[in-house]
């Protein structure tokens, strides 16, 4: 069963993401800000993880980059899923090493499922 970490503070998006994934067949952790996030990754090891990027306490750039600085963690997938749309902020996830950048107004709940879904078998998005 693969194991999907949800870091997003708005509680309506991750309880729908929660509920999606789950019924999917994934086991889901959420975390509702960046820092709960490293928190969690401290005992769990997901097979990928979706990062906001605006949150309190620690914003999305500042955990993808101390995801990718560490040797344990810099592996695990990352798909930012925001809704930044400017291109400064989409290449600036990618070069921090996000897998993908997902606006989140622009994609349905069995797309993004279908992207991750795909992440994991090694497909193009």
């Amino acid at each position: 069963m693969p194991v999907i970490l949800i870091v997003e503070d708005d509680t309506f998006l991750s309880s729908t993401y929660r509920l999606k994934f789950t019924k999917v067949g994934f086991t889901v952790y959420i975390a509702m800000d960046g820092q709960e996030a490293m928190n969690i990754l401290q005992n769990v090891r997901p097979d990928v993880i979706l990062l906001d990027l605006v949150m309190p306490v620690k914003d999305g750039f500042t955990v993808l980059s101390e995801l990718k600085a560490d040797e344990k963690l810099k592996s695990i997938p990352v798909i930012i899923t925001s809704n930044l749309s400017q291109k400064e902020d989409i290449d600036k996830a990618k070069e921090l090493g996000a897998a993908d950048f997902i606006i989140k107004s622009d994609v349905s709940l069995d797309d993004l499922v279908k992207k991750v879904q795909n992440l994991l078998a090694g497909k193009p998005g």
